[in-house]
């Protein structure tokens, strides 16, 4: 068979992109909510990094997880919260986002090689002593739900809320984002707009990815003459 599988190849392409424009699509529309109800956000946040906090401890002391790892978990969620001091501004040079970023990736690399490092019988004491009784090994449902809950959520869930902070809207505190003041001296606004004396408006993290995205598709597409753009860059 020749067409057959062509086609079948053809349906997992399309699928894909189909797939990526729905996430696209959630996440933008998420990140809009979350411009519009700002300090329900702040509230959901705060109250779900709590109760991974006690998700964590209770893994802990219940179900044996390792002492450094969650502890290492912990720490990292309170570094989380950091970021919600200025919420949902943030600026991508302050030491805390940058620890958080940091963090992320520590947590995933930590709890993935606790995960595919299967434990010795006498490390644990999950594993009974009788030889033909199975350990309690994890499943792949169960891996997948924490990595999603305990490792995940709180990032995803902070890249979605939080806006660059080039792209805020000169108000009280945003001074902390663009770090200069909201007016001069005479009255009139500071270097906060686009030029022409109109003011930015504030633009989440996931809004500026997807709008940078489409932006490098239509001028990329102008450049090698698949459709006609107004933005296209000449040479």
């Amino acid at each position: 068979m020749w067409i057959l599988p062509l086609v079948g190849y053809t349906g997992v392409l399309l699928g894909f992109g189909f797939l990526t424009l729905a996430i696209a699509s959630g996440l933008y529309y998420l990140s809009e909510l979350v411009e519009e109800h700002t300090v329900f956000a702040r509230k959901l946040l705060t109250r779900l990094i709590y109760a991974i906090i006690a998700i964590q401890t209770l893994l802990t002391l219940i179900d044996r997880f390792p002492l450094l790892l969650s502890l290492v978990s912990i720490v990292s969620h309170g570094v989380y919260m950091g970021n919600l001091r200025h919420f949902p501004i943030v600026k991508l040079t302050d030491p805390v986002f940058i620890l958080s970023c940091v963090l992320v990736l520590l947590n995933h690399f930590l709890w993935f090689r606790h995960f595919s490092t299967p434990p010795s019988p006498s490390s644990s004491s999950r594993y009974p002593s009788s030889i033909y009784d199975r350990p309690e090994i994890p499943t792949f449902t169960e891996i997948a739900s924490y990595f999603g809950i305990c490792v995940w959520l709180v990032p995803f869930a902070l890249f979605v809320s939080l806006s660059a902070g080039e792209n805020v809207l000169p108000s009280m505190g945003s001074e902390y984002a663009t770090g200069g003041n909201l007016r001069k001296s005479d009255g009139s606004l500071s270097g906060d707009g686009d030029g022409d004396g109109r003011a930015r408006r504030k633009k989440g993290l996931v809004k500026a990815a997807v709008d940078w995205v489409v932006e490098w598709i239509g001028e990329t597409g102008g450049l090698l003459g698949l459709w006609r753009g107004d933005k296209v860059r000449r040479f």
